[in-house]
């Protein structure tokens, strides 16, 4: 039998590979101002909880003040604007999950960290012929994961109970939002974060490909 109704992915980390995109764009912010700039390997550890969280990690400790994170943060999205799809790409195996647990008649849904319009724009691009019931990014009203609010809104515009929903992401952020919202909490060993991360924040499972989240959600009544 069927163990879940429907699937909340993360995205970044999650559904699509798109480190290389966010730290090269930081990197050019960080670098007009001569500040230093880091590896692909440390942005793994900066991203996931919004891009001003992203870019206070990125500055100098000596310049950690919220008007210079402000101007960084409007520069980063000028210009990511511009090369959020660059080098990002789709995880191996993802399309192919995707294909078996709609075959299954779960339902889908994305809920990302990233600003509301580039999530849609990712989604859009990446996964033209997917239907996510919905896709949701952070906006006013929306507060960035872990506060589980997006995640239940998620819920009740799909009318299924959190508790139906499998959570997959790739952060310890995720793992704290799927409990926070009272979602199964599953974490994806082919993102940005440890295995450890992913279980001292709440994790139920770990999956290490794509296939793996087909096998959690069991077997379509016949």
């Amino acid at each position: 039998m069927m163990k879940y109704k429907a699937i909340l992915f993360d995205l970044d980390g999650t559904l699509l590979n798109t480190l290389n995109d966010i730290g090269n764009t930081v990197n050019r912010v960080l670098s007009r101002r001569n500040f230093p700039v880091h590896t692909m390997d440390e942005y793994r550890y900066f991203v996931g909880n919004g891009i001003q969280t992203l870019i206070a990690r990125s500055l100098p400790a000596e310049n950690q003040d919220a008007s210079l994170i402000r101007v960084c943060v409007d520069e980063f999205n000028h210009e990511y604007d511009k090369a959020w799809n660059i080098e990002t790409s789709l995880y191996p195996g993802i399309e192919d999950m995707l294909d078996l647990v709609q075959e299954r008649g779960l339902r889908i849904a994305v809920f990302s960290n990233k600003p509301h319009d580039f999530t849609q724009n990712c989604v859009e691009a990446f996964f033209p012929y997917r239907e996510f019931e919905v896709v949701l990014g952070i906006k006013e009203s929306v507060p960035h994961k872990p506060d589980p609010a997006g995640a239940l809104m998620i819920a009740r515009r799909m009318g299924i109970a959190p508790a139906s929903f499998l959570y997959l992401g790739d952060t310890g952020t995720d793992m704290q939002t799927a409990c926070a919202a009272g979602m199964h909490p599953v974490g994806a060993l082919w993102g940005f974060r440890s295995s450890d991360e992913l279980i001292e924040n709440g994790a139920k499972a770990l999956v290490s490909h794509p296939s793996e989240v087909v096998e959690l959600c069991g077997k379509k009544a016949k």
